[in-house]
């Protein structure tokens, strides 16, 4: 199979750069209040805990619609829900640039929450679609290290508008680019079975490979929840992938502050080095998490422990983060936070292609959902809490601590709750 996938047309890797590319523009919309979060501070006099909400003030609506997004693309599918959703976040990406202060922007962020609710769940369905089971890492991996390569050319970008034009510049240009993800969407992306662009020796490799097969579940959209959070592997997976979701949404909304005012570095001092952590989690994403588990488990090696060794693994490193705890030197606390993040990012492609290795037919998204959802949370509670912990400590080292706490947690649940990765029977 893996010799026969070099002779065939890849429309399928189109498809997959088409879904990572959007995940970057989805992020580089997420990560812009982060850089411009100093210039906010001094002109609407800001504290740190006021800061702290407007950064979870995304994650609220976003984490609170995960579980019905997924319900809504099993019903309605990928590309329709897709299309709205990503003409609907670019509208309200805008918004934020034409807002006049902390309850206008809180608001601003939460309507973009609800518009890019579908966007991580329709790549992981989309992926589970497109392509066969040993494949299905890299392509996860190619949307999943957008998240974390829109650090490195987002947060340089963004800090140069903000300082050059002023902080609504920043919303304004990832409006521009949201827009422009928009079309290009529209006219690409199909099911496969609905792509005249696909060939039908590419459409069988699929198929033949493992792809979830498209339609819905014969059980009704309230069944199919109410049957899934009954299963061990779907919590398992949910709260062990919410544990990695605390560390990263720590780093992704305060790890430009933390250099601002911990390492007393400027905004676009810290844009750039902050820009190398991230650097690294996008290559161990791409490498470790997608093609080094691919070629393992198109090697024979037995697929659940293939990865679950790397979501373990992972999440260990990712405990390097209690190293960045025992420095006061910029150097030495970005070696330790990229050691953190790349670990991390291993494990988070096998964490987004599990959805749609166990679920039933038509439940992809509804996993998806139900683990975005407790993913997301943590985007909510992670940088109020870091915010708090700062505030009262004017330090970083407590609120790091705290992650890594999080991380034990969701290696217990990795290693117990989850159990074999196959697909779970369909309702009756």
């Amino acid at each position: 199979m893996a010799s026969l996938s070099t002779q065939i047309p890849r429309r399928r890797w189109v498809i997959g750069g088409l879904l990572g590319t959007g995940v970057l523009i989805n992020y580089i919309d997420r990560i812009n209040l982060s850089v411009a979060a100093p210039q906010l501070k001094a002109e609407f006099h800001l504290s740190a805990g006021e800061v702290g909400l407007l950064f979870s003030a995304f994650f609220w609506s976003y984490a609170l619609l995960q579980i019905p997004a997924g319900l809504i693309l099993d019903r309605f599918g990928v590309t329709r829900v897709g299309r709205w959703g990503a003409f609907l976040w670019s509208i309200a990406s805008g918004a934020v640039a034409l807002t006049g202060g902390f309850g206008g922007i809180f608001v601003a962020r939460l309507l973009l929450g609800i518009a890019e609710a579908p966007g991580f769940p329709a790549s992981a369905k989309a992926t589970g679609y497109w392509f066969p089971r040993q494949e299905r890492s890299v392509a996860t991996s190619l949307f999943d290290a957008a998240a974390k390569f829109s650090n490195v050319i987002g947060v340089p970008l963004v800090a140069f508008v903000v300082v050059d034009y002023g902080w609504r510049w920043g919303f304004g240009v990832t409006a521009i680019l949201s827009f422009l993800y928009f079309l290009a969407f529209y006219f690409i992306y199909r099911d496969p079975s609905m792509d005249p662009a696909l060939t039908p020796d590419e459409h069988r490799y699929i198929l033949e490979g493992g792809a979830t097969p498209e339609g819905e579940s014969s059980a009704g959209a309230g069944s199919m929840l109410a049957y899934l959070l009954r299963q061990p592997k779907v919590w398992g997976l949910s709260l062990g992938f919410a544990a990695y979701g605390y560390s990263f949404y720590l780093f992704l909304t305060w790890l430009p502050g933390y250099l601002v005012e911990t390492m007393h570095m400027s905004i676009i001092k810290s844009a750039g080095f902050a820009t190398i952590p991230w650097a690294c989690a996008t290559v161990s994403d791409i490498v470790f998490g997608g093609l080094l588990v691919d070629r393992l488990v198109a090697a024979g090696h037995d697929e659940t422990k293939v990865r679950k060794t790397v979501l373990i693994v992972g999440m260990l490193f990712g405990l390097a983060v209690f190293g960045a705890t025992q420095t006061t030197n910029p150097v030495w606390a970005i070696i330790w936070i990229s050691i953190a993040l790349s670990g991390l990012a291993a494990s988070a492609p096998i964490g987004w292609s599990i959805p749609s290795l166990i679920a039933p037919k038509g439940g992809t998204g509804t996993i998806g959902g139900i683990m975005n959802f407790l993913n997301n949370m943590m985007g909510v509670i992670a940088p109020i809490v870091t915010g708090f912990i700062v505030g009262a400590t004017d330090n970083f080292a407590t609120a790091f601590l705290v992650a890594g706490v999080v991380l034990l947690v969701g290696i217990f649940f990795y290693v117990v709750v989850l159990g074999r990765i196959e697909p779970i029977a369909s309702p009756e």
